[in-house]
C-alpha cells in the first residue's frame, strides 16, 4: 500500500492506540494537518501556543500512564515548546513529539522557520531523530513510542522535513521492535535484593524513601504492601506523593527543602534507608556532606543506573523495574524467617513521633486575612480529597503538597525538576482529556498562571470544567520569601503591580469568575465552585496574606536537620 508520510504518520498514531494528538498547526506540518482533518480515528486539541501542547500532552501522560502525543511545526513551533519538552525529561514523562521541518534541501540554508531542532533539542530529550527517507518514517515513529515509554521513560522527538510528509512509499507498521543498542534492565540482581532484605530486617531506624519513580512504574500498590508489611516509616518526594497513602499511619509526609520535620529528621537519623525510585535531588537531602555525615547503610532500586551512587553513594545497588524489584523483595520477606526487631522498632517510632510533636506544618488562621494554607485545607475538605490536582510552580506548589493528602498516584500533576511556571492550567487540561469524569483543580498563583492564560480560550472550546484555585497575594511569593530571608528584605521585582480583574478577565473568555477576600467566604465559595458549577470553569481568586511563607525551609547550603521551622504560633 502506497501511503504519503503524512498518511504514515497518522497510521502510526492509530497503530500505538493515540487518543489526543496536542498541537498547533504551521506551514511545514500542513500536509499531517491534512491528513488530521480526513481521518476520524482520534481527536486533535487545538492549544494556543506550543508550550502549553507539550504541558498538556505531559499532564496526560502523568495522570493515565499513556504517552502524550504533540505536533508543532518548524522554527518557533519547535522553539515555543523547548520549555515544555524540558520539564518533561527532567520529571521522566513519556511523550512522543512530532515536529515539522523545512524541506530536506533547505535543511541547513537558513530557511524561512528553520532552526536545528535536533541539535537544540538534544540536551531535553530522551533521543531524537531526523527523518530523512519516507521509507524510515513508520519505523521511527514506532521506536520513539518503545523509547519514550520502556526503562526511564521520557521525551522523544521525531522531526520530519517536509518534503518527507508529501513523498509516498510502502506501508508496514513493525509490530515488535528490537534495538541493539537500547536493552533496559528490568528483573533486578537477585543476590542483591538478598543483601537488601537481609539489611532491612537487621535495621533498628529503618526509612523507606519513595519518588516519582513509584509513580511512573505503577508500584504504589506494591509498595504500600511491602512498607505495611515491614510497618516501617515511609517519606514521599514531591513527585512520589500519593506514591504512598498520605493518611496511613506510616507516612511522614514529605521531605526535602519544604519537607515535615519529622520526614526530614528521620530521614537524616535513620540507620538503614531504602530509595525507591528516587534520585536524592538537591531538594530532598539538602547539603550532600551533611547527609553523608551521618552514617547509614543505603539500598538503591532505579531503573536507570546512572542514577545510581550519582550524587549520594550507596551500599546496596539494585538496577530494575520497581514493581519487579518489590514483588522479589516481598517474596523473600514472606519466606524469611526473619523479622525486625520489635523494641527497636518501638523505639524509633517513639522518637518520630516526638518529632511529630512539633507540628511543623502548623499555622495561624484569623478572621481578616486569608491564609494560603486555610485555602488548601478546605480544598481538601470539599473534595473529599479525591481530585486531581495540578500546581504551578512557588510557594502555591509547596502549601497543595503540604496540606492536600494524596493517597492514590497520579492525581498530583507538578512540575519538580525543571520547577516551570505556567504548567497549571495546561496540565489541568491534559488531566480532564485524559480523565473526562474527574474533578480538576489547578492551584496556582498571580504570576504563574499569566503565563500561559491563554488556554483559557482552549478551555472554552473544549468545555473543561477546571476549577483555577488562585491563591492571589499580589507578589511573586517565593521570590519574595527568599528575597526577606536571604536578601535583606530587598524586593526586587517580585512585586506583581498592575494586575488585571482576573474575575472580569475569566468572564471575557467565557468563564465564571469568583473574588473571595475574607476566611469566612473559602469554604462556602469552594462548595459553590464545586456543586452549583460543576460543569463550568471556575477562576476563584483568593486574595491571601501576602507575608505568608512556606515553612518547614532547609536554606540552600545547609543540612535536613537545619530546618527553618515556623515562627511560634
Amino acid at each position: 500500500m502506497q501511503l504519503t508520510g503524512a498518511e504514515i504518520v497518522i497510521r502510526c498514531l492509530h497503530e500505538e492506540k493515540v487518543e489526543y494528538v496536542f498541537g498547533y498547526p504551521g506551514g511545514s506540518v500542513l500536509y499531517i494537518y491534512d491528513e488530521l482533518f480526513k481521518q476520524d480515528k482520534f481527536k486533535h486539541v487545538l492549544v494556543r501556543h506550543e508550550q502549553a501542547a507539550v504541558h498538556a500532552a505531559d499532564a496526560y501522560s502523568r495522570s493515565s500512564n499513556k504517552i502524550g502525543v504533540c505536533l508543532v511545526t518548524s522554527g518557533p513551533g519547535v522553539t515555543n515548546a523547548v520549555t515544555g519538552i524540558a520539564t518533561a525529561h527532567m520529571d521522566s514523562v513519556p511523550l512522543v513529539i512530532i515536529s515539522g521541518q523545512v524541506p530536506t534541501a533547505y535543511i541547513g540554508q537558513d530557511a524561512f522557520q528553520e532552526c536545528d531542532t535536533v541539535g537544540i533539542t538534544r540536551p531535553c530529550v530522551k533521543h531524537n531523530f531526523l527523518v530523512k527517507d519516507v521509507r524510515d518514517l513508520a519505523v521511527t515513529l514506532k521506536k520513539a513510542f518503545y523509547i519514550a515509554k520502556t526503562g526511564r521513560p521520557g521525551p522523544v522527538l521525531v522531526d520530519i522535513p517536509k518534503d518527507i510528509t508529501n513523498q509516498k512509499c510502502e506501508f508496514e507498521y513493525p509490530k515488535t521492535i528490537a534495538m541493539r543498542s537500547y536493552n533496559p534492565m528490568v528483573k533486578g540482581h537477585s543476590g542483591q535484593i538478598k543483601k537488601a532484605v537481609q539489611m532491612l530486617l537487621e535495621a533498628k531506624r529503618p526509612m523507606i524513601y519513595a519518588g516519582g519513580g513509584v509513580i511512573l512504574s505503577d508500584a504504589a500498590e506494591k509498595l504500600t504492601k511491602f512498607a505495611r508489611s515491614l510497618g516501617y516509616p515511609v517519606t514521599n518526594t514531591l513527585m512520589g506523593l500519593g506514591g504512598f497513602p498520605a493518611t496511613d499511619k506510616h507516612s511522614l509526609g514529605m521531605l526535602g527543602m519544604h519537607g515535615t520535620y519529622e520526614a526530614n529528621m528521620a530521614m537524616q537519623h535513620c540507620d538503614v534507608l531504602i530509595a525507591v525510585g528516587a534520585r536524592f535531588d538537591d531538594r530532598v537531602i539538602g547539603n550532600p556532606a551533611n547527609f553523608a555525615g551521618v552514617s547509614r547503610k543505603i539500598i538503591h532500586i532505579d531503573i536507570d543506573p546512572s542514577s545510581i551512587s550519582k550524587r549520594v553513594k550507596v551500599d546496596v545497588p539494585i538496577v530494575g523495574n520497581l514493581p519487579d524489584v518489590l514483588d522479589e523483595l516481598q517474596k523473600l520477606l514472606e519466606a524469611s524467617a526473619g523479622v525486625p526487631d520489635p523494641k527497636a522498632l518501638a523505639a524509633w517510632w517513639k522518637q518520630i513521633d516526638e518529632w511529630r510533636s512539633k507540628k511543623s506544618l502548623k499555622y495561624k488562621q484569623g478572621k481578616e486575612i486569608i491564609m494560603p494554607q486555610y485555602v488548601i485545607e478546605k480544598l481538601y475538605e470539599v473534595t473529599g480529597g479525591d481530585a486531581f490536582i495540578t500546581s504551578d510552580v512557588g510557594q502555591h506548589q509547596m502549601w497543595a503538597a503540604q496540606y492536600y493528602k494524596f493517597d492514590k498516584p497520579r492525581r498530583w500533576i507538578n512540575s519538580g525538576g525543571l520547577g516551570t511556571m505556567g504548567v497549571g492550567l495546561p496540565y489541568a487540561m491534559g488531566v480532564r482529556f485524559a480523565n473526562p469524569k474527574a474533578t480538576v483543580a489547578c492551584v496556582t498563583g498571580e504570576g504563574s498562571i499569566q503565563m500561559n492564560i491563554q488556554e483559557l480560550s482552549t478551555a472554552k472550546q473544549f468545555r473543561l470544567p477546571i476549577k483555577i484555585i488562585n491563591l492571589n497575594n499580589r507578589y511573586l511569593g517565593m521570590v519574595r520569601q527568599w528575597q526577606q530571608m536571604f536578601h535583606g528584605n530587598r524586593y526586587a521585582e517580585s512585586y506583581v503591580d498592575a494586575l488585571p480583574d482576573f474575575v472580569k478577565l475569566a468572564e471575557a473568555y467565557g468563564h465564571v469568575g469568583m473574588k473571595i477576600e475574607r476566611p469566612a467566604d473559602v469554604e462556602p465559595a469552594l462548595r459553590e465552585t464545586f456543586t452549583k458549577h460543576k460543569n463550568d470553569l471556575v477562576f476563584m481568586d483568593f486574595l491571601t496574606d501576602q507575608t505568608a511563607n512556606v515553612y518547614p525551609m532547609v536554606a540552600a547550603g545547609k543540612g535536613l536537620s537545619e530546618m527553618i521551622l515556623a515562627e511560634e504560633l
